[in-house]
């Protein structure tokens, strides 16, 4: 209901499972499918890799609850490109929606350290993209800088903030440029690491080191 009231919104569809959720955004050709990850038979984490595997326009925008962990983890090796959590506020709800409707990905800032520290304490090639980071505080022992000869200093440093969490708008801010560059380094950064969205950024940038999970 407050989704069809937003007056830039259409709800096109509801699905009371994973399958009927799969089904209805293939006919309808939807931009965002607002997951939630516990339904009877096809589940949330199955239907968002069903969306997202086939190279459709369709995105999913993951809605979860702090002791869903292990399904939100699935989640995002699935695909997804952005979480909420379902104590936010409706207007965070929308704004999500229109962020990921954008082509962007967003994890709710409450949730973000737990879901990237468990990444980053998983072994390589557990599901989060590759791609890392110049010699930090957070790399384990033995682990090659795979970000070298790929990315530029200045690069490395936007990636360190946008694994902080920081909007286009904080990062132009915080290295005194204008919020265009800021978005064009982001930009060049999701091609030169074959990263699909912001949250794979996000998780790259952790798993790599670049920001410490403590």
């Amino acid at each position: 209901m407050v989704m069809a009231d937003a007056p830039d919104l259409e709800v096109v569809g509801e699905a009371g499972d994973g399958a009927e959720a799969v089904r209805l955004a293939e006919e309808t050709g939807a931009d965002v499918v607002v997951m939630d990850l516990r339904m009877p038979g096809v589940d949330g984490i199955e239907a968002t890799r069903r969306l997202t595997s086939g190279g459709g326009p369709t995105r999913v925008l993951v809605l979860t609850t702090f002791d869903d962990d292990d399904h939100v983890y699935g989640a995002l090796r699935a695909g997804a490109s952005g979480f909420l959590v379902k104590d936010m506020g409706l207007d965070d709800i929308l704004a999500a929606v229109r962020v990921v409707a954008s082509g962007d990905g967003l994890i709710a800032p409450s949730v973000t350290g737990r879901l990237i520290k468990e990444f980053a304490e998983r072994p390589a090639g557990a599901g989060a993209p590759g791609g890392s980071s110049a010699p930090s505080r957070g790399r384990p022992a033995g682990r090659a800088d795979r970000l070298t000869g790929r990315v530029t200093e200045r690069e490395r440093e936007v990636l360190t903030l946008v694994g902080r969490g920081l909007s286009n708008t904080e990062i132009a801010a915080e290295l005194h440029i204008t919020v265009a560059t800021a978005k064009t380094y982001v930009t060049r950064l999701l091609a030169k690491l074959d990263a699909r969205d912001r949250v794979q950024l996000v998780i790259l940038a952790y798993e790599e080191g670049l920001v410490s999970t403590s």
